[in-house]
């Protein structure tokens, strides 16, 4: 695989989209503004000339030398799509909202699925930001097939744009964004629904929606037809976490009825304890530490290590696998939050690995 060459002798990274909307276009425009080179296609020539104007892209096509390639289209058409990429070499992600599927589908060491929880109101490439993953989640989810090398990649280029890396087993990624992600939209819509229909009765209803209701709904506003495909896919997990809201609800409903004002206090404490305590961002550089660890250097090994520190509940902020000249074996150094340093140790000695933690860019 070749590189562009700068003048000064420096190599311009390569990246290609397959699919240049909301997501694929804040995709190009994070890497241009990271200096890679992208390409890009889309079914819609439109849609493709509008992300050439705003600069998601540098050029239209296919780039037989991008390094990565993201494919940002609708769940259905992911795994095919991929294939194709694959194909023409180079490793390949996804950011689809559903997952055990299409790692499934596609099957290959160089295919590493993920997910930008990360969105907009605004719809297509017009409401793409080069900012848009900063301070987000993005899950990626290896399986045993995952070549290590591939798996890096992708987790460094995610975290160059921003986004904080929660690495995920596919099946439990799509059993936990149905919570977090596809009951919340569906909840949105059916609150915007109902609002919908009170204010045929009662027009000026519209006009009072505060910034409580707002907040609520705001995701409703999302492209609608990319919802078809996920509820499909992952219809099992929702309809799961659906029954537990539809309960929940219900049992708020009757505490209200009843006026029983100590038991609905108590809920209410709960709920805010629980949303102040959700995950803030990346401490500083001088609160991070290095982690190493040997590993073998075989598909599997990375992704195991990685989703065990997500079990763990601890972040890891870069990884990155270091070869020895003739050696079998490799390290693997996993940044982390110098307060999360020790437990990841445990988790590691308890694996069956020795691990050591030392300053942050130590040799």
């Amino acid at each position: 695989m070749t590189t562009q060459t700068h003048a000064g002798g420096t190599t311009q990274r390569r990246a290609a989209l397959v699919g240049t909307g909301l997501i694929g276009g804040s995709v190009g425009l994070a890497l241009r503004s990271l200096g890679w080179h992208v390409t890009g296609t889309d079914e819609d020539a439109t849609v493709l000339a509008r992300a050439v104007e705003v600069g998601a892209v540098d050029a239209t096509g296919v780039d037989p030398d991008a390094e990565l390639t993201v494919v940002a289209t609708p769940v259905s058409t992911v795994a095919q799509l991929a294939r194709q990429a694959l194909e023409r070499g180079g490793v390949v992600t996804d950011v689809g909202s559903v997952k055990a599927p299409v790692v499934a589908d596609v099957a290959h060491p160089r295919f590493v699925g993920g997910h930008p929880m990360a969105g907009s109101e605004a719809l297509g490439i017009d409401g793409a930001r080069a900012d848009l993953f900063s301070g987000a989640t993005w899950a990626i989810t290896p399986d045993d097939h995952t070549d290590p090398a591939a798996l890096s990649l992708v987790h460094g280029a995610v975290r160059s744009m921003g986004a904080e890396v929660v690495t995920l087993d596919p099946l439990q990624h799509d059993r936990l964004v149905a919570t977090v992600s596809h009951v919340p939209h569906l909840t949105a819509a059916a609150l915007m629904g109902v609002a919908e229909r009170r204010s045929a009765e009662h027009p000026a209803l519209k006009r009072l929606a505060a910034g409580g209701f707002r907040d609520m709904t705001r995701i409703a506003a999302g492209d609608p037809r990319i919802w078809i495909d996920i509820c499909n896919d992952n219809s099992e997990a929702i309809c799961e976490v659906l029954d537990g809201l539809v309960e929940s609800l219900s049992e708020l409903r009757s505490i209200v009825e009843q006026g029983d004002s100590g038991e609905l206090l108590e809920r209410l404490e709960v709920a805010q304890v629980a949303r102040r305590n959700l995950p803030a961002g990346a401490p500083d550089p001088e609160h991070l530490v290095e982690v190493r660890v040997e590993v073998t250097d075989r598909p599997g090994e990375l992704a195991s290590i990685t989703t065990l520190a997500t079990e763990a509940d601890i972040n890891v902020y870069d990884i990155e696998v270091v070869h020895a000249a003739g050696a079998a074996a490799a390290t693997l150094i996993l940044v982390v939050a110098e307060r999360d340093a020790g437990a990841l140790s445990s988790a590691l000695e308890l694996s069956g690995r020795r691990p050591g933690v030392q300053p942050l860019g130590e040799a």
